[in-house]
């Protein structure tokens, strides 16, 4: 009678188990230290005109000349001055509400409906969708270091972006209304092409702007939502989305083409990504802070960084940390 007991309750608990919910992931959130978390090397290159005064990384190309003048009453003369700047945070979350860089988690009610996951289709592939937070982080003008005038970004720090509101950005097909031209790169000869993009990003280089539909390693960017069509990590995917978060920004109008000799007076309208001008340093779980890839270029394959910092349970949300070219005529 004992043995016929403990058979039942051992068959119930088994029951129970199997349609539990599963665990859900903590929002690892935690404030992003400024000195202590942020790869001050990915700053260089320095240059004046087309001398590089530090050198270091890859660079895009800067003004031939050290000599620049902007218009206004008189005319503004100054200094041709490029570096790469800490300007943009993005959360990527696994959870509606995780301000993954910020350090808090917020009931986000309605909204929190539907967790993000990885998921297996029919073919065997895991793709995985996320939340994602887009803020704009002008870190060199709070420090006030480096540079002067026009060079100094007058925004203030703010949350530009929350996809818990956004209707389109977890329906790649509604999303067609934000990019039409995803049709024509769907397609293998499109994204056979990437190859040489992930390439590229990955071998020293930011990578090849004439394939502007590409992410490098991590497949298309197309379309624009937090869809990682291919997960085989948390990095690697939050990486891809990442991207497809700031080409997204650059269609919204919320973010710009800040180098170049067109941006030295005032920054230019740009709906496709000016890929070149990027590099990410990942933050969360854990900042890379320095080496070669602690800021890589759109698209890099991210095994040079992904070791140890994806775990169960507290690090399975990931915050980026986009550092952009600027060039400007500084006083």
């Amino acid at each position: 009678m004992k043995g016929t007991l403990r058979a039942f309750a051992a068959g119930l608990a088994l029951s129970l188990l199997a349609f539990a919910e599963p665990a859900i992931a903590k929002c690892n959130a935690k404030f992003l230290n400024p000195i202590t978390e942020v790869c001050w090397d990915c700053i260089f290159p320095i240059s004046i005109g087309s001398l590089k005064l530090i050198g270091g990384r890859p660079d895009t190309d800067n003004p031939g000349f050290p000599l620049c003048a902007c218009p206004g009453i008189p005319p503004r003369i100054g200094i041709a001055i490029g570096l790469w700047e800490p300007a943009r945070l993005t959360d990527v979350a696994n959870e509606a509400g995780c301000f993954v860089n910020m350090g808090f988690d917020l009931d986000m009610g309605l909204l929190s409906v539907g967790k993000s996951s990885v998921m297996t289709d029919d073919t065997g592939a895991q793709g995985s969708k996320w939340q994602a937070h887009y803020y704009y982080y002008p870190l060199i003008s709070w420090l006030g270091t480096v540079i002067d005038g026009l060079c100094l970004e007058t925004t203030a720090f703010d949350v530009a972006y929350m996809s818990e509101f956004d209707p389109l950005w977890q329906d790649p097909e509604l999303n067609t209304l934000l990019n039409p031209e995803a049709v024509l790169f769907s397609n293998p000869v499109a994204q056979a092409a990437c190859a040489a993009d992930c390439v590229a990003s990955s071998s020293g280089t930011l990578g090849n702007e004439r394939l502007f539909w590409c992410n490098g390693c991590q497949g298309s960017l197309y379309p624009m939502t937090g869809d990682a069509n291919q997960h085989y990590g948390g990095i690697q995917a939050s990486q891809t989305v990442s991207a497809k978060l700031l080409a997204r920004m650059h269609r919204l109008g919320l973010a710009r083409k800040t180098s170049g000799s067109g941006s030295l007076c005032h920054s230019q309208v740009a709906p496709i990504i000016p890929k070149g001008q990027y590099r990410f340093q990942v933050t969360r779980p854990k900042a890379k802070t320095s080496g070669r890839y602690a800021c890589g270029p759109v698209g890099f394959s991210t095994q040079f960084v992904d070791s140890g910092r994806e775990y169960p349970f507290k690090g399975e949300s990931f915050g980026w940390l986009t550092w952009r070219k600027r060039n400007c005529c500084a006083l």
